[in-house]
């Protein structure tokens, strides 16, 4: 067990459950989705529950302790909507985790070289049979960097529909070109320059405009 990336297998199965959710007949969104929260809550400071100033670790756990009112439900799903509605570039932040206060909670290990390196790799995440491509190439303002050009996106919708039931195939036989991807992702961690105002650059801006 304890050779398994859970990690990987933790954001693979998050991915594939907001692709599905995308679906119109869906009406409930599965998966770790204390990931996707905290994640909100780093990037947008203004959707941050008050009284939750301390980070711990893992970082997920400093909204551990939160919990909405379900009475309150509607008014705050419009007012979120609203919320969105008007956010503005400066809202969101592209490195929550890179200040002192983050860093000093941080578990050592996952600052080495070896593991930084799995952040910036393009590769596959694998979790059984569910297979999801790590484009990380999309967000490099995340790690420091400027955003160029994007790369054509890659098409897995023909993997949407595998799950794994009904055979007795082993994945890493099934489906060998992905687990390959993934055996080699050292071979595909992104190159670029660290800057001190990361963001998307004019071009990308002019592009997605």
């Amino acid at each position: 067990m304890g050779s398994y990336s859970w990690g990987s297998a933790a954001l693979v199965w998050l991915y594939r459950c907001m692709c599905r959710v995308v679906n119109r007949h869906v009406v409930k969104l599965a998966g770790p989705l204390q990931l996707l929260q905290s994640w909100i809550f780093w990037c947008f400071p203004r959707f941050r529950p008050a009284g939750y100033d301390t980070s711990s670790w893992p970082l997920a756990s400093r909204w551990s302790g939160y919990s909405p009112f379900y009475s309150q439900k509607g008014p705050r799903l419009q007012s979120t909507r609203l919320e969105i509605d008007r956010l503005q570039a400066r809202d969101f932040i592209w490195m929550p985790y890179s200040s002192p206060e983050v860093l000093q909670v941080v578990h050592p290990e996952v600052l080495e070289p070896r593991h930084m390196a799995v952040w910036r790799s393009v590769t596959s995440l694998i979790y059984f049979a569910v297979l999801e491509w790590h484009q990380v190439d999309r967000v490099l303002p995340q790690f420091g960097g400027v955003q160029p050009l994007p790369r054509p996106a890659l098409n897995i919708d023909f993997l949407m529909s595998k799950d794994g039931r009904g055979s007795d195939r082993w994945f890493p036989s099934a489906l060998p070109d992905w687990h390959i991807h993934r055996e080699t992702r050292a071979d595909h961690v992104l190159r670029f320059d660290v800057v001190a105002d990361s963001g998307p650059s004019h071009a990308y801006l002019d592009w997605w405009s």
